[in-house]
């Protein structure tokens, strides 16, 4: 049962990439107004830090049974390791954070990586499928 979400959460992860990228792709402003948004609020920080730990415990729970299982495992423990240490990073240092890279990234930068957001949400798909 635990494999099943594990795979189901991956699987929406893995979706979740491609439409960032066809966000990216088609609106670059848009993506880019949702960054300059990440820790904004404490209501945002703490959602988007809690919701992505989900697929961190995904990606963990499921590596043994992925196509990849070494790269699942460091990356589904990087991203729950780092969610926990934002939840101990003052609020507003992540929001300027967040800020400060949305100066940089323009739009079409977005642009550039989308086809990166696509490759890793079919990767992510493919690899537990």
């Amino acid at each position: 049962m635990i494999d099943l979400f594990a795979k189901w959460t991956i699987i929406f992860f893995g979706v979740f990439f491609i439409c960032v990228g066809y966000l990216m792709l088609i609106k670059p402003d848009k993506a880019r107004a949702t960054l300059r948004k990440a820790g904004s609020t404490n209501f945002i920080n703490y959602t988007e830090i809690t919701i992505r730990m989900i697929p961190a415990v995904g990606l963990i729970l499921s590596a043994e049974n992925s196509k990849f299982p070494d790269i699942f495992k460091i990356a589904g423990w990087f991203m729950l390791c780092t969610s926990l240490v934002l939840y101990f990073v003052p609020r507003k240092l992540h929001h300027n954070f967040s800020l400060k890279a949305a100066d940089i990234l323009k739009p079409l930068y977005f642009i550039l990586i989308a086809p990166f957001s696509f490759l890793i949400g079919i990767l992510l798909i493919y690899s537990v499928i």
